[in-house]
């Protein structure tokens, strides 16, 4: 028999759970679900009572998940999506087709795919859409389609990946910095420096360089503006791939080849299943053809 007095978990849980773990922060994800702190703080108690189980490590300065919160935040995002397709089966026709990003979209690429979608397809409006998490909001069910960035195994289950092409890496360093003037740079010519690092979206680790010559310096930021606004104050350098330089120049910010950095996937990424929106298809085409995928190679992943 039910216990009538448990709280059954309801989207509304699954939802604000997932805030939390992109927004890393209770406040954040309350501002970002138009509710007040201490509601979402009781919904997800209810969701943790629930199940039995804490899945967010509050006893640090900084909110972490715990491994069940890393655990159920796949789960969670794959039923959230799924019942977003539902809804959108019976309106997805007269609705915009969703492409996301976390940054640099397609890169040089961007702005001829736009316009090839927009005379192939005048009747279909396409959205790009910068969402700062791992999925560029595609498990989430934000977008119908992504283009992401980083190997394909750190992808959420229940997704479905392509490599389109791989980018060569860059250094950012401030433009007025001596390293600015340097036509290339190697990974350990950045060691002494503190490098920024989006720990939400970003491809650069620690771990991009040798064990035994891993920078000691380092500075965490939730996106691509504030990584740029770090890098232009002379706070810190960092790595990124060339779509960066294309898409986001800043006259504090110098772009430098960094040659000896492995090359980042380019990866067109849709949820597993039906298409979520009939258009869907003919947008991977069409971002396969212009990114040229099967044309010829950008280098080898």
């Amino acid at each position: 028999m039910t216990d009538p007095t448990r709280t059954s978990v309801e989207l509304r849980h699954l939802r604000c759970f997932l805030a939390v773990a992109e927004e890393g922060s209770v406040t954040r994800a309350a501002a970002r679900l138009r509710i007040t702190q201490p509601a979402a703080s009781r919904t997800l108690a209810a969701l943790e009572d629930e199940l039995g189980t804490r899945l967010v490590d509050r006893s640090t300065h900084h909110l972490r998940l715990t491994a069940a919160g890393h655990a159920f935040r796949d789960k969670a995002a794959v039923a959230v999506a799924a019942f977003e397709d539902a809804l959108d089966a019976g309106r997805s026709v007269h609705r915009p087709l969703r492409l996301g990003h976390a940054w640099s979209a397609a890169g040089p690429d961007t702005t001829p795919l736009l316009r090839r979608w927009r005379e192939t397809h005048p009747d279909v409006p396409l959205e790009l859409l910068r969402i700062d998490d791992r999925t560029a909001g595609l498990a989430r069910g934000a977008v119908d389609a992504a283009l992401l960035r980083g190997p394909a195994d750190n992808i959420t289950p229940g997704l479905v990946t392509e490599l389109l092409h791989t980018e060569a890496r860059v250094a950012a360093v401030p433009a007025d910095s001596a390293l600015a003037a340097r036509a290339r740079l190697d990974l350990a010519d950045l060691t002494d420096r503190t490098i920024a690092l989006n720990t939400v979206s970003g491809t650069t680790t620690a771990d991009l360089w040798p064990a035994d010559a891993r920078p000691t310096a380092m500075i965490t930021v939730a996106n691509t503006d504030d990584w740029l606004a770090a890098i232009a104050a002379s706070r810190a350098v960092g790595v990124t791939t060339t779509a960066t330089a294309d898409l986001h120049p800043h006259p504090g910010v110098a772009y430098v080849p960094l040659p000896d950095a492995p090359r980042v996937p380019v990866l067109l990424a849709r949820r597993d299943g039906p298409p979520s929106h009939p258009a869907l298809p003919d947008l991977c085409a069409l971002v396969r053809e212009v990114t040229g995928r099967g044309r010829y190679p950008r280098g080898s992943a």
